[in-house]
């Protein structure tokens, strides 16, 4: 068995557990056309009644809001709505042709398009709740992720692969190993209400009484490797910097600190990319905090400016701007969901009720 058909046997039967009769809906770019071979196959040889693919082809986004009217950006997505109203299973494999490529879109037109899918979003996250819709996130490498992680090609694949455990004989146990550990450090956190990160330059509390942590354990993203829950969201009290760099519809920010008072981002600064943060800032939602997870996936231990891999690192925390987890019993609402991601190997901790559970990257419990 091929790498790639390893991927699609685990992406097809463990991430989405494709029955008889499913209805799946996949969406990439052409240069994903390999994988989307080998899940096709293995999508039919699991039953799948109905196989939609949406491949978009270089430059697509640029040319649409370069070019499209005020009448077009407020149309939605025909396919897209559709699968999410009525799919069984959605795959969007990450394949990018320029990672830069949306960075100088018109911002005006950006938020008219936006506000237009804004019920397809709802739709999606109201069913991904249930796993009315079975869904997941995953990457195919390609030039243009592998120059921004700072790898060639061969190189990034490798670590794209390892990273989602396709090198073990069989990638299925490996990740139900990690889920079974992961749901002894989610019993604990769902047994308490009072979390605190503390590092340098860190010190946040939040309260998650009422809300789930989640054992994310591959089977909504691959790789995975975190837990995760949607705070109250006037509850988080404090300041946090985020250590890692990170990036949002091609823009870059880095050394990002926010400080907080009632659930409500009150200010905030950056090394670079400030600017951009302003710009975000303004969108609705976006100054309350949707997610806050703890890194697991030690499989992945550097920075490849991917969102997909970097808050998944072991030993590092993150917290997400936007949009909550219904899941989790979240309430914020938003177009917009970013998680900025901070080290915690370097003395950091974590208490639950006043307790210290995690230091040094590391979970004591």
């Amino acid at each position: 068995m091929s790498i790639l058909q390893k991927y699609a046997h685990l992406l097809v039967n463990y991430c989405l557990e494709i029955q008889e009769g499913d209805k799946f809906y996949i969406r990439t770019t052409t240069l994903a056309e390999p994988l989307v071979k080998a899940l096709y196959e293995e999508a039919l040889k699991a039953g799948a009644h109905q196989i939609e693919v949406d491949m978009a082809f270089s430059s697509k986004g640029k040319i649409f809001f370069e070019h499209a009217n005020d009448a077009q950006l407020r149309q939605e997505p025909f396919l897209h709505k559709h699968a999410m109203e009525t799919f069984d299973a959605y795959l969007y494999i990450r394949a990018p042709f320029n990672l830069r490529e949306d960075q100088n879109n018109d911002p005006e037109k950006v938020k008219i398009h936006s506000a237009a899918t804004k019920e397809i979003s709802n739709t999606y996250f109201r069913r991904t709740a249930t796993r009315e819709l079975k869904r997941s996130l995953c990457q195919y490498p390609t030039e243009a992720s592998a120059q921004a992680a700072g790898m060639s090609l061969d190189e990034y694949s490798q670590f794209v692969f390892n990273a989602c455990k396709l090198y073990e004989d069989d990638p299925s146990a490996e990740w139900k190993k990690l889920s079974k550990s992961q749901q002894k450090i989610v019993d604990h956190l769902n047994a308490c209400e009072n979390i605190q990160y503390k590092g340098d330059a860190i010190d946040i509390r939040f309260n998650t009484s009422g809300r789930t942590w989640i054992n994310s354990d591959g089977q909504t993203n691959m790789p995975s490797g975190e837990v995760y829950t949607s705070p109250v969201e006037d509850s988080v009290q404090g300041q946090i910097h985020f250590s890692y760099p990170g990036a949002y519809y091609g823009k870059e920010v880095e050394g990002v600190t926010l400080w907080v008072k009632d659930g409500y981002i009150e200010k905030w600064d950056a090394h670079r990319g400030k600017d951009f943060l302003d710009e975000i800032f303004s969108m609705e939602g976006t100054r309350r905090f949707g997610e806050a997870a703890i890194g697991t996936n030690y499989n992945i231990q550097q920075m490849t400016n991917n969102i997909l891999f970097d808050e998944k690192i072991g030993g590092t925390v993150h917290m997400a701007i936007g949009q909550s987890y219904l899941q989790c019993g979240g309430k914020n609402e938003s177009p917009v969901h970013w998680d900025m991601i901070t080290e915690m190997k370097n003395g950091g901790q974590i208490f639950a009720d006043d307790t210290l559970i995690y230091e040094n990257g590391l979970f004591l419990i």
